[in-house]
């Protein structure tokens, strides 16, 4: 499997009300139920990635493939398989991939590079407002949301919703 048309191509994020998902490289907010559900969506797939997303991982996560896209042809890190561009991660991604599931989970640039090829969208919309240096704009209109799950705050955590969109079918 190696073709874009054959692989289930899944965004993964969390964006505040604002359109922040990033500060100075982290998440600006620190949500346990979000990490659990980003582990449990990405659990078995190839993760594509940026380079400074990876730079931001507390290190190689269990029990995925990181397939990290970069500019840098020269970058490389234990544990990572590295793409200098789109076909080439897609072919990475679709390398030994029985699933066909495809995560990618950041940053912005990456987002807006494979938003074009994705199906699915799984986004974590935080209910709060945050300062940031990375924005992402709410899923257009051609993306319908399909699932959610809504949570309260609790504490300093804010309220969130786990939403699912997927591509909407032109009639």
């Amino acid at each position: 499997m190696s073709d874009a048309e054959e692989l289930t191509i899944t965004l993964i994020y969390a964006r505040a009300a604002n359109g922040v998902i990033g500060k100075d490289g982290q998440l600006p907010w620190h949500l346990p139920a979000d990490l659990k559900r980003f582990k449990t969506l990405t659990l078995g797939t190839p993760m594509i990635m940026g380079r400074k997303t990876f730079e931001s991982l507390p290190g190689i996560l269990p029990g995925r493939r990181h397939i990290v896209l970069t500019r840098h042809d020269d970058w490389q890190a234990d544990g990572v398989e590295v793409a200098t561009s789109l076909k080439d991660a897609l072919a990475l991604a679709g390398k030994d991939n029985a699933a066909g599931k495809v995560s990618i989970v950041g940053g912005a640039a990456i987002y807006d590079v494979f938003m074009p090829l994705a199906s699915r969208i799984e986004m974590t919309q935080i209910h709060a407002e945050y300062d940031g240096d990375t924005m992402m704009a709410a899923p257009s209109l051609e993306w319908e949301e399909t699932a959610r799950e809504d949570h309260a705050g609790d504490g300093d955590k804010p309220a969130f919703s786990f939403i699912t969109y997927t591509r909407a079918v032109a009639a």
